[in-house]
């Protein structure tokens, strides 16, 4: 049976451009790591260019999603990187897998805590002291009201994520300095959410009778509703975090 592709237009799993992961390639690499942590990893396309550029590195990818684990498993092997990265398919929530030099955690927190504070903690735990981490979350370009909570996703709240300032002073109390503090773009945005898409709407156009049209239909018109209420309300920074080191 003929089904959805998915994900097959998506470079990276988030708002990034090409300039952008260039930028942060060069930033993350600047202090030569040796071990390289992915949580919530997916198919850990950030990692592996980051693994590519460091060749004395090798990294730890964990998700729970197997089939994102395979893509990045056959893309690491396209690449000649098979062995230096490992795919473990796992939750991330208290995980041995660390200190590592660098931690990558974009758009997975809630793999290791339920609430930003203590996700925060526990990135501290996972990076050594000279090291870094690359934190990827989600924040409030300006309150969102009420009508446009209910058209985001279920249960959607304003407690959901903090502002800027906020989610930056957040890190700094957990432990950190922000070396480097930038956010995804509108394009960015546009981009992968319609990256996202493109493939189930263009089979939803081709299939309209098929068994499964009509489930798939509701799953991606419910979701292009949610990204165009929060377009340019919803942002993600990135910010590269230094930890301090215990005196």
């Amino acid at each position: 049976m003929t089904t959805p592709p998915r994900h097959s237009r998506l470079t990276f799993h988030g708002p990034l451009s090409e300039p952008r992961a260039d930028r942060l390639v060069a930033r993350l690499t600047r202090h030569a790591p040796t071990t390289v942590l992915d949580i919530g990893c997916g198919w850990a396309e950030l990692m592996l260019r980051i693994l590519a550029a460091t060749p004395a590195a090798t990294g730890t990818g964990i998700d729970i999603n197997a089939e994102d684990l395979a893509r990045g498993r056959q893309a690491a092997e396209a690449r000649g990187l098979t062995d230096r990265v490992r795919f473990l398919e796992e939750s991330a929530t208290g995980t041995p897998h660390g200190p590592a030099d660098l931690v990558l955690c974009v758009g997975a927190s809630q793999a290791l805590a339920g609430q930003l504070p203590e996700a925060l903690a526990e990135l501290r735990r996972l990076v050594t002291d000279h090291g870094r981490v690359l934190l990827g979350e989600g924040f409030w370009h300006r309150t969102p009201t009420e009508a446009e909570l209910a058209r985001m996703w279920p249960d959607a709240s304003a407690t959901d994520h903090p502002d800027l300032a906020t989610l930056v002073g957040l890190a700094v109390d957990a432990g950190f300095r922000p070396e480097w503090t930038e956010t995804a773009s509108l394009d960015e945005w546009e981009a992968f959410e319609s990256a996202y898409l493109a493939d189930t709407e263009v089979w939803l156009a081709e299939h309209p009778g098929h068994p499964l049209a009509a489930e798939t239909r509701e799953r991606a018109d419910r979701h292009r509703a949610a990204w165009l209420t929060y377009r340019g309300v919803l942002g993600l920074a990135y910010l590269t975090l230094v930890p301090v080191v215990a005196r």
